[in-house]
């Protein structure tokens, strides 16, 4: 009989490419619907739980520890294993890369220390628990995300806006790949550590660097713009979110990659998607030459 995994945040970006992965692979998959469901009802049955829930920036402090708390009460009911979508956050402004398992914790913003916070609550919760750590996102659809939304939407008419400084390494995971390297390691959970922190190595890149990648997909030049922080500073006493974009623009000008020792140790099999091919299914169809997407390998 195949195992089940519940999703939780089935409807986002991580949530949907998770659902889709573990399906493929043969699980069955529940999306766990807040208006109908209860959580502590909901997972029993349930061998893995994907807690893809991620509140908007601006409602972290008030429903982040709760959501998490809710989630490891229930994951202990039924001795489930947790997957949590890691972030970069926890590790702060000065801390030199490569960012690994060892590497402190010390972020001192808002946000970050509130996943510093989250983390640690799982660490020590003795709940079954993978950190699957990742940089921003590549998806294969418009999800909102850096890279779809402010990024590339020009990029049919030949312009990339970039958020940073270009010449510093900025750490990038597919989704699709990232899911699936999720299912693996829930199909390995009894071998693992109760609590483990695996940093995905995707792609590191800079800002160059994936200005490069693109136009070879595009098949055409592109030109950079910097992104206008201004208007986000402008838009501040208004806008709720803008505060937090702006708590969180060092990423973009701090270099940092991720070490993926741990996930090479734990997952030695895994095959990634080729850089190219990734950054053509996440650009709109119109703007990759069919060729372009027809002669990339994985």
């Amino acid at each position: 009989m195949a195992d089940t995994v519940l999703i939780l945040g089935a409807n986002g970006r991580f949530g949907r490419n998770a659902a889709q992965a573990f399906a493929k692979a043969g699980w069955n998959v529940r999306r766990f619907d807040r208006s109908r469901d209860k959580l502590r009802e909901a997972v029993h049955g349930v061998q893995v739980i994907v807690n893809a829930w991620n509140p908007q920036y601006f409602d972290w402090a008030t429903q982040v520890p709760r959501l998490h708390d809710e989630v490891i009460a229930a994951a202990r009911l039924v001795d489930a294993t947790v997957i949590v979508p890691g972030n970069v956050y926890v590790f702060g402004k000065g801390t030199p890369s490569p960012w690994g398992v060892t590497t402190p914790h010390q972020a001192q913003n808002p946000l970050g220390q509130i996943r510093r916070e989250m983390e640690r609550a799982y660490r020590f919760s003795e709940v079954r628990t993978i950190i699957l750590r990742a940089g921003d996102f590549i998806d294969t659809e418009a999800s909102g995300n850096w890279f779809d939304m402010i990024m590339t939407p020009k990029i049919g008419r030949g312009v990339l806006t970039y958020p940073g400084k270009r010449d510093v390494d900025h750490a990038w995971a597919y989704l699709p790949d990232l899911c699936r390297a999720a299912v693996m390691l829930a199909e390995k959970r009894d071998q693992l550590n109760r609590f483990e922190d695996v940093p995905f190595p995707g792609y590191t890149l800079t800002g160059n660097a994936l200005t490069q990648a693109l136009e070879q997909v595009l098949g055409q030049s592109l030109k950079v713009k910097s992104m206008a922080w201004w208007a986000i500073q402008l838009a501040s006493p208004v806008w709720k979110l803008a505060p937090h974009l702006l708590e969180m623009r060092y990423l973009w000008n701090t270099p940092h990659r991720l070490d993926g020792a741990r996930f090479k140790e734990l997952l030695p099999e895994f095959a990634a998607t080729e850089l190219h091919k990734a950054l053509a299914s996440a650009l709109p169809e119109t703007a990759v030459p069919q060729k372009s997407m027809s002669t990339q390998t994985i």
